[in-house]
Order: C-alpha cells, then structure tokens, then sequence
C-alpha cells in the first residue's frame, strides 16, 4: 500500500467529513511528512487542511502546548495554524502500526528557504516580535520538551569522546584539529547573561515563516509561523540566535565558508523590536550579542561529532560520499560562521546598542 493509499485507509476515516479527500505531499522536511488534504470543489474554493505524520522523536504531548499556544496566538488576533480535533475529539491520530497523525487548518501563504531581501527579513523579525509579545506570560504547563538541544557542554563532551572513540574513522584527522579549534573557541566565549526563558518557537528557520505571496508586494508580508512542535520556554539568545544563524548566513549550511549579511541582521531585529512592541533591556540585548555566537559553535560541535559518529543529521547522497563528508562540510561552515561573527561583534554590538 503506497503512502496516499495508507492515508485514505487509515488516517482520513478518523476526521470528521475528510474521507475521500485528495491528497498531496508538499514540502521536502526531514522530519515530519506533510500533506495538503482537499474536499469538495476544485481550485480556490476547495476545503483544505494539512496533515502531518509527526516525527518520533517527539512525544505526542506536545500537541496539548501547540493548542495552548495556538489558541492564545488566534485570542490576540495572529493568523495561526490550528489542530482540527479527530472524531473522538483527541488532538491527534494514532494508528494501528503506532504512527502519530494530525491535522491542522489551512493557511494560505508561501515559504521561502532563504532570505530574499531586507524587507522580507524585517518583515519575519516583526513577526516573530509579535508572535513572542502575544505568548507572553501565559499561563501553560509545557511538557513533553525536548531535551538538551542546547546543552553546549554536553555537545563538546560528545565530539571530544567522538574524536577518543573513532581513531580509525576516515575523517579522523580532518576531524580532530576542528574539534581541538571548536572546544578552544567555547574557553573563549563570554557567558551568557542569565535571561530568564520565555515562551519561543524553538525552531526559526526561514522556512517556517509563512508570507502573503510568491511576489511583490506580498512576499514581505509575513502572516504566521508554522512547525510548532518546539514551543515552550527559551532563552531568547538561543531563539533569535538560532534565527540569524540561518537567515543571516548566504552561503548556506552546505559551504564550507560562511557569508554573513549584518544587513538582513539589522532588518529583522528592528522588525523584532518593533513587532515586540517595547525596547530590549540590555540583558537582553547582550544575550542576542552572543547568544549567535554560542548557537553557531554549538551546532558545529554537533556536525563534527556526526562526522564521525554518522548517525543522526540526514545528508545528501547526491552530493557526498558519506554522511561523515556531508557533516564536515557543514561543522566547517559553522565554524566559518562562527570566525566570522567574533570578528563583527563589534559592528554587532553597535547594532544591538550595547
């Protein structure tokens, strides 16, 4: 049974009025699957959701945090993505073979991969100013959350046993003078100012930002974020650090050499400021100062153990010989990035103000 027909059997008869349906991948991620499902007249006038298969490694509890957050998001007049309730009123599917389902409302707009200009950059940051000033002290027992994403220690501890443990690997002695350079550069870096967490995305990739249209003006135009499996509690330097780490980056996760852009840094942090609603305070704006630096020695940290251990982050056949050479090459961008970042936090601290 090919994966559309698994649908129609044994996801879409747990949805009230859904049976029949048509259905239609869209999206290429590399953790949950995700579907477009279509009743009654073709074209714009058919009724639409999408259904995701959710990835294992979340635990179906979240769905109770996206409602919470999605309903406090809709209260203070944002456009979100909504879960629709299965028949017996759960927030998600189970089924038979133990797979986790969901459904959620349609919204009508466009992703893009990367940053198309200043405009669409501060039009995300404003969003996602808004999106933080409407969750903003609600009153939410999050569970179900991840753990230890950005445990910095925990992740030099594991390159480090890597490097002990893998002698013989390929990549070993490519390897090993990058890990020597990432945990020397996390000696160097100024702590964290302990910002108190507060309720995040979790996950502000570029194309989890939903704009009006394909094109001018509509395309700066950014309606909603989407992919809430990761909300909850945050610090903010980890938040927005994460953000520009992607956005700000032109050569992308897949070159060796980093190319940052402090022009769609600056777009998008007036735009956070300005949909926030209110100034930063200068914790704050110390923790954004370094919160980038830290996420981008994190995650290279974490491409180098992969290169070695190869076993957790997904990697392009076409293109590497080995999920080992595909995750070098991004631990070596990483770093770039990092490089790159130490030697503007001067400009970035003018930037930022402090």
């Amino acid at each position: 049974m090919d994966e559309i027909a698994e649908i129609r059997a044994q996801v879409l008869p747990g949805y009230d009025g859904w049976e029949g349906a048509t259905v239609t991948r869209i999206g290429t991620g590399l953790i949950n699957r995700s579907y477009v499902v279509a009743r009654g007249a073709a074209g714009p006038d058919a009724k639409r959701a999408v259904l995701q298969a959710v990835s294992a490694i979340f635990s179906p509890a979240i769905h109770g945090n996206i409602a919470a957050v999605t309903e406090r998001l809709a209260a203070r007049g944002l456009a979100t993505p909504r879960l629709v309730p299965t028949r017996d009123g759960r927030l998600y599917l189970t089924t038979a073979d133990g797979a986790i389902w969901r459904m959620l409302s349609h919204v009508d707009g466009v992703s893009f991969d990367v940053v198309g200009g200043a405009a669409q950059a501060r039009a995300a940051g404003e969003l996602v100013g808004r999106f933080h000033a409407a969750v903003d002290g609600m009153d939410h027992a999050f569970v179900g959350m991840r753990v230890g994403v950005h445990d910095t220690p925990a992740h030099l501890a594991r390159l480090a046993d890597g490097v002990a443990a893998f002698p013989t690997h390929r990549l070993h002695r490519e390897v090993r003078p990058l890990a020597e350079a990432i945990r020397a550069g996390a000696a160097a870096l100024p702590r964290l100012p302990p910002v108190p967490p507060r309720i995040c995305h979790g996950d502000l990739k570029f194309n989890n930002v939903m704009f009006a249209g394909p094109e001018p003006p509509d395309d700066a135009r950014a309606i909603c974020l989407i992919d809430l499996d990761t909300v909850g509690p945050l610090p903010l330097a980890y938040e927005l650090g994460d953000a520009w780490r992607s956005w700000c980056n032109r050569a992308g996760e897949d070159d060796p050499h980093a190319a940052l852009d402090l022009e769609i840094m600056r777009a998008s942090l007036d735009g956070y400021v300005g949909g926030l609603g209110r100034p930063l305070a200068a914790d704050e704006r110390q923790a954004l100062l370094l919160g980038v630096e830290w996420v981008s020695l994190e995650l290279a940290a974490r491409f180098a153990a992969d290169a070695l251990y190869e076993s957790y982050f997904g990697w392009d056949a076409a293109r590497f010989p080995g999920r080992g050479e595909h995750n070098l090459v991004r631990a070596r961008g990483q770093w770039s990035l990092h490089e790159v970042l130490l030697a503007t936090r001067d400009a970035r601290a003018a930037m930022l103000g402090v």
